[in-house]
């Protein structure tokens, strides 16, 4: 039994048993991966796969059981490579953040500029998707901390901790009427052309759930997943736009831009965006670092007793104890 032979059967199993994809992802032939999986299968005296052929089908049960296995070796694996990365260069390294556009864009500008004046060896990576995608890049071991306000939470494989609050904000031309309502109403929003966010992202479910308790159907004239996109379309006049808080400060410090940012908090109450890991990860000292860069929420303490605590009778999903216990 090796290594590779333990890659091939996890990665076969992250490309859908497609072999073809598991070559071409571990830069290998497709009869070398088969090759590899059978010999481990042969040593341990039981199939990992159902055959049709060439072509793997399912998964067996011993296989489904062998393969948590396979998941935690892999993962001290990886935390052993981290840990000689530690110690071999403690100031320098690569620190790779999923995260969603909002967040790239908004938020996450300041903590980055601050990692890289503490420690300037070390490279930041972002990779922007939607809330699922983000939280696949953490469980797939491509980043090592992630931001955003949908999904984190629904992986049993991710710690997830809170790191901010926020509310949406109504975004129009200034010479708008509702610019210079202070609570509008969802009447008034549903009688207007509205562009939003995607359904996937940035809280619009909240909207969504808001608008159908009114019995209200609002018009919405362009969806996209991005906040910059929006304010671009309601500049081109194609509706009002619903975006996060943050995403309007540049206007609101302007007092002679083109548009108005009205909160909406009254209306679809407050998200939080959550910082997420995957359970179990050894984390570099500058990953630890920029999460306590995040939030005061956040330190090293916390993290460690977290990333590591088994999920108990007392924790939520997301195998984190309630907030109360570690809010600071």
């Amino acid at each position: 039994m090796n290594l590779h032979q333990l890659r091939f059967v996890h990665e076969a199993v992250r490309r859908n048993l497609n072999l073809t994809e598991t070559a071409r992802a571990l830069h290998t032939s497709q009869p070398g991966v088969s090759k590899a999986i059978r010999e481990l299968e042969h040593e341990l005296g039981v199939e990992l796969f159902v055959r049709q052929g060439k072509r793997l089908t399912r998964i067996t049960e011993p296989g489904q059981q062998m393969l948590a296995s396979v998941e935690t070796i892999l993962r001290e694996v990886a935390n052993l490579k981290r840990i000689g990365e530690e110690h071999a260069g403690r100031e320098a390294g690569t620190l790779s953040i999923a995260t969603t556009h909002t967040q790239a864009r908004y938020f996450l500008p300041g903590p980055v500029a601050e990692l890289r004046r503490r420690f300037p060896q070390v490279q930041v990576v972002l990779h922007q998707g939607v809330p699922e995608q983000v939280a696949r890049m953490l469980l797939d071991e491509v980043a090592h901390i992630g931001l955003a306000t949908e999904a984190l939470a629904a992986h049993a494989g991710l710690v997830t901790l809170p790191c901010y609050e926020w509310q949406h904000a109504l975004v129009v031309p200034r010479a708008h009427p509702l610019a210079g309502e202070a609570r509008p109403t969802l009447e008034q929003l549903a009688a207007e052309p509205l562009v939003l966010y995607h359904r996937t992202v940035t809280g619009r479910t909240r909207i969504d759930e808001a608008f159908a308790r009114a019995g209200l159907v609002p018009r919405v004239a362009l969806e996209a997943i991005d906040s910059d996109v929006i304010k671009t379309y309601v500049r081109l006049g194609l509706g009002i736009g619903i975006v996060a808080e943050q995403a309007m400060r540049e206007e609101q410090a302007g007092a002679n831009g083109d548009l108005a940012a009205v909160p909406l908090g009254h209306l679809f109450g407050s998200n939080t965006t959550r910082v997420a890991f995957r359970r179990g990860a050894y984390l570099r000292h500058f990953v630890l670092a920029f999460a306590e860069m995040l939030s005061p929420r956040l330190n090293a303490a916390l993290l460690a007793r977290t990333l590591h605590a088994d999920v108990g009778a007392d924790a939520d999903s997301s195998g984190v104890r309630p907030e109360a216990d570690y809010q600071l």
